[in-house]
């Protein structure tokens, strides 16, 4: 098991102001509640700070426990995902070294290149894939450089080349089979990641459209594999069902959670009008953790003063109205009855949410996420890369053939 304990996450969570802490026990009483009467708790994460904190972990352990019943994510999160989430890396200054002749104008900011350390069973299987540049990895495993954890495939060779070259494989899978990419990789994936979580367990788990282009090629053929209505549809569904959603480190997150099919914020109308797909976030609780503190402070002014919604009814720009430096999310947020702002960093809320959960739903986790720079952290990172796998190429392309096409029902 791979935890913090009790004592420690208390500690955690008494560091958080106490608006947060009321409103991150409130978050897990509605998830709780949800849980219990049958309902559907859903998570849209963003990458970057979800993957070092170990939440896209945590969310797929949840997901093995049933506590979660769909993802929205990035295709930057699919891309470490089908690299292992985390892997560790050695860097060299290329410049230094012109006997290795890698071209300078293919280097990034700093001319660092940077391999993955394998160990001798991925190195003779990724071998088998990629019959060059060995030498070169041979020859930069010997020089002098740092060696670091960072999310997986991304720059390193051989994965991050492999996993893009996978993705473009996987794409011609999805469209002979009508499947998202999210759910071919899936297919071979680690199932402690949220996509082989979600393939093993038949759980949605989708890229957003406005989280869609990331992870290099990945991203391309996430966007590629099927068309932008048939995904916003997936994504429109996926909310549809829910009962509560989580929102986690996220930027642009009103194009999600209300995007063309969704009708009580409006943005959907024409499409209700014409009889044809939406959903309604009515009624839904919606929770957002956010480090960004207006957020919390355009919610409060809508609860006091209805300012957001006053904006929106006469057509006037919130910034000047609220005073707010105003983010888009923020406004359909804002005027959700079911909205619940957490302020606080990822890597403390999400402990403290998945504790409060265990006691309230009678669970036992066997994984639970740490804050990256603490003690807890820093071996919770060290395991995640050590254990969880890139994808399997074979397992991949055999369970991707038991696949179904993903149906979608219209809401109403």
């Amino acid at each position: 098991m791979i935890r913090p304990d009790r004592k420690t996450v208390a500690e955690w969570e008494a560091s958080l102001p106490e608006t947060s802490r009321r409103n991150l026990r409130s978050a897990a009483r509605e998830i709780i509640a949800a849980k219990e009467k049958g309902g559907s708790v859903v998570v849209v994460t963003g990458s970057g700070p979800n993957i070092h904190e170990g939440v896209t972990t945590l969310i797929a352990e949840m997901m093995h426990h049933g506590v979660i019943d769909g993802v929205l994510t990035s295709s930057a999160v699919v891309a470490h995902e089908m690299a292992g989430t985390l892997d560790r890396v050695k860097r060299v200054f290329a410049p230094g070294y012109p006997e290795l002749e890698i071209t300078p104008e293919l280097l990034p900011r700093g001319g660092v290149f940077e391999i993955t350390m394998l160990s001798s069973e991925q190195r003779e299987v990724l071998q088998s894939e990629m019959d060059s540049h060995w030498e070169l990895y041979d020859r930069i495993a010997e020089l002098p450089g740092d060696v670091i954890i960072k999310a997986a495939g991304n720059m390193a060779w051989p994965v991050g080349l492999r996993t893009e070259a996978l993705a473009r494989e996987a794409e011609k899978i999805a469209r002979e089979r009508d499947l998202p990419l999210e759910r071919v990789v899936g297919c071979g994936a680690d199932p402690r990641t949220m996509i082989g979580a979600g393939a093993l367990l038949d759980v949605p788990v989708v890229v957003s459209i406005p989280q869609l282009i990331g992870g290099g090629a990945v991203g391309l053929a996430i966007g590629d594999a099927i068309s932008t209505t048939q995904r916003a549809r997936m994504v429109a569904s996926v909310l549809a069902k829910a009962d509560v959603i989580v929102e986690s480190a996220i930027a642009l997150s009103q194009e999600i959670h209300d995007g063309p099919f969704e009708v009580y914020t409006g943005h959907g109308i024409w499409s209700g009008w014409e009889h044809e797909f939406f959903y309604s976030l009515e009624g839904k609780k919606l929770v957002r953790i956010d480090l960004d503190p207006n957020l919390e402070r355009a919610w409060l002014q809508e609860r006091e003063q209805s300012q957001v919604q006053e904006a929106v009814d006469r057509g006037l720009p919130k910034t000047k109205l609220t005073g707010i430096p105003f983010r888009m999310e923020m406004s359909g947020f804002a005027r959700l009855e079911g909205s619940l702002p957490v302020t606080a960093d990822i890597g403390v809320a999400w402990p403290v949410l998945a504790m409060a959960l265990e006691e309230g739903l009678g669970l036992e986790l066997d994984f639970v996420s740490s804050p990256q720079e603490t003690p807890e952290g820093k071996q919770m990172r060290e395991w995640i890369t050590d254990t969880l796998q890139p994808v399997d190429r074979k397992k991949m392309y055999e369970q991707a053939a038991n696949q179904q096409p993903e149906v979608q029902t219209p809401a109403h």
